[in-house]
């Protein structure tokens, strides 16, 4: 084994004993036990044998005893043994996910989550589970008890020919190096097929999910779908028959030298007992301790074969485990102050990687104290970029961004979001009820019934929750149930909306909300409704507000333009329509919509109910 591999060995050995160490002493007496019944079954069969062939009686009765004694320990042994070992997986892999997902939730900002080489890494540090690592953990007491075995069988054959003993211990060293070398093949191609384990599963995902089974059946897509499934595992299962095919073939040749290896063994200690040198029961003896040493050692070469697999697997726990945050913390932080000035960004560059495009350029902007500011400009422009950078999800690349003077890269990440509420445009739906949904935006509000109620009316979800069939405690999903229960409900999109807005607003009165697209999927009417309440919401606070409905934004203390990263035009609505820029043109845009012409046959005319309407 390398440095490295004792490394990651005495690593996990530590893990273990910390999720349990009388379960690992108890291990420990077990193995020494059950490592030393094969050597004893060996000896006292050779006592029974020569006691049977000498002819006294008296010399029967203890072999027989201690053979049934062995054959109890034997029978009783191996079911201890299990149960110690499925309890220190147990503990083990309630240690290993704890730390493993302490260590993600430690990555403070977005950039790990984008990167494919870590999603790939992390996968493969999700499959070091307590069983997984069962082959180093439990493997090693299993590893000290073939050891025990093979030392005392080693040691009987040496009693009656070194010369064997030393030919089947050499025997076995092939034997371990080509399983060690077909290990490291088999984790480096499951690493190898990670990106085409991802692919599988998006794509058999896009089969069976419910959200995608419209556009499935109305494009037919299901056997597109089902043929890039096929070849991705078709690909996948190549790549293990050619291993697999490789590790038949090199084991069956090893077999077969270890046959020939006891064969000869055997037929030298029948050659001997014909001439009178070794007794019956020294024959009995010498076969039952060749099986039994072979036995062990491809045990042990089993043992350390899989141990190696294990550790290989754990490396990419512990690499993810030794990963830095992927924002730099603060030398020395500072205590984030209640906002009274504003929130400035000074000079702001941003792109994604040095081989990316500059997603924002230069930007200047101060959100005042107390202010509604509104985010305007076409897809792409930067606005969902500039709202990752206030939540401190990624850094600048350049400049600066200054919370009442305080440069929010000296304040830890999570005091910051802790002073924002904060709605993105692509919100999650998550598996809960519907009061966890919007309690999940304040966990500490999550049994405050009340606060909840107020966020959701506020949002106006309120309505929408209380007419479901349990109200507030109803599951807002059907992955969950049993076939018997039909409690579950999917919301509509515009619902959703309302639910994902209410987490937002529960958080109350926070420093800053930003609401990123709050009302795309609403109805005119319900858009209407929400925005009126948001008005009223935000008076005197400081919001910034995301929306191509410019109608929505007429009140704004503040809008600014966005146009490929830089901020072309910034004025009250009266101001920029006056200057007849560009907002001036995209809002004219959106206004002939609702207009009708006069020359338009009323039953040609649209009913702008999909709409929202911009005179508020």
């Amino acid at each position: 084994m390398t440095a490295g591999g004792v490394r990651r060995a005495a690593a996990l050995g530590s893990l273990c004993l910390r999720a349990g160490p009388a379960l690992a002493a108890s291990q420990l007496a077990v193995t020494v036990v059950a490592g030393l019944l094969p050597t004893g079954t060996v000896w006292v069969t050779k006592l029974l044998v020569d006691g049977l062939v000498a002819g006294p009686a008296d010399r029967v009765p203890a072999p027989v005893a201690g053979l049934v004694a062995l054959g109890l320990a034997a029978g009783v042994l191996p079911h201890v043994t299990a149960y110690l070992r499925a309890e220190s997986d147990r503990r083990l892999d309630l240690l290993l996910q704890d730390r493993l997902y302490t260590r993600v939730n430690g990555f403070q900002g977005l950039s790990r989550f984008e990167d494919p080489a870590f999603l790939d890494e992390l996968r493969m540090a999700a499959q070091a589970t307590g069983g997984a690592m069962g082959p180093v953990t439990s493997g090693l007491f299993d590893l000290c008890r073939n050891v025990i075995t093979l030392i005392g069988l080693l040691g009987a054959l040496a009693v009656m020919s070194p010369l064997m003993a030393g030919l089947v211990a050499v025997a076995a060293l092939p034997v371990l190096a080509a399983r060690m070398s077909l290990e490291k093949r088999r984790v480096k191609m499951i690493a190898g097929q990670s990106a085409a384990a991802r692919r599988q599963i998006f794509y058999s995902s896009l089969i069976t999910d419910v959200e995608a089974a419209k556009e499935v059946r109305l494009f037919g897509l299901g056997d597109f779908l089902r043929r890039r499934v096929i070849g991705e595992l078709t690909s996948m299962q190549a790549a293990e028959r050619r291993l697999d095919g490789r590790e038949a073939l090199t084991q069956s040749a090893l077999a077969a030298l270890s046959a020939l290896v006891s064969g000869a063994g055997l037929v030298w200690a029948v050659h001997l007992a014909l001439t009178g040198r070794l007794t019956l029961g020294d024959v009995t003896a010498f076969a039952a301790a060749v099986a039994g040493t072979q036995a062990a050692l491809v045990a042990t070469v089993e043992n350390a074969a899989n141990a190696s697999h294990a550790l290989l697997l754990f490396d990419h726990h512990e690499r993810v485990m030794s990963l830095s945050d992927d924002l730099p913390s603060p030398r020395g932080p500072v205590a984030l102050p209640a906002l009274r000035r504003g929130i400035e960004l000074r000079d702001v560059w941003f792109r994604y990687g040095e081989s990316h495009p500059w997603v924002l350029r230069g930007v200047d902007l101060t959100i005042p104290c107390g202010a509604s500011v509104a985010l305007v400009g076409l897809n792409g422009a930067g606005k969902s970029t500039l709202i990752k950078l206030l939540c401190r999800f990624y850094d600048p690349s350049r400049g600066v961004i200054l919370w009442d003077g305080v440069d929010i890269r000296d304040v830890p990440p999570a005091e910051l979001r802790a002073r924002m509420g904060v709605l993105f445009q692509d919100y999650m739906s998550y598996d809960l009820t519907a009061a966890e949904n919007i309690g999940v935006g304040e966990v500490e509000a999550m049994s405050d019934r009340a606060r909840i109620e107020n966020a959701a009316e506020l949002s106006g979800a309120d309505q929408v929750v209380r007419a479901l069939p349990q109200g507030y405690d109803t599951l807002l999903s059907r992955i969950f149930l049993g076939p018997e229960d039909d409690a579950g409900v999917v919301l509509s999109g515009g619902q959703w909306q309302r639910v994902a807005l209410a987490r937002a607003l529960v958080r109350g009165h926070r420093d800053l909300l930003v609401l990123d697209e709050p009302s795309s999927g609403l109805d005119a009417q319900a858009e209407h409704e929400v925005h009126r309440r948001l008005r009223e919401h935000r008076a005197g606070r400081t919001s910034l507000l995301v929306t191509h409905r410019l109608g929505a934004i007429r009140d704004a203390d503040l809008i600014v333009v966005l146009r490929d990263g830089r901020i072309v035009e910034r004025g009250t609505h009266d101001d920029l329509v006056a200057a007849g820029g560009g907002y001036a043109r995209l809002f004219e845009t959106q206004a002939s919509g609702y207009r009708v012409d006069a020359r338009t046959p009323a039953a040609h005319r649209g009913t702008g109910r999909d709409r929202a309407p911009l005179n508020r």
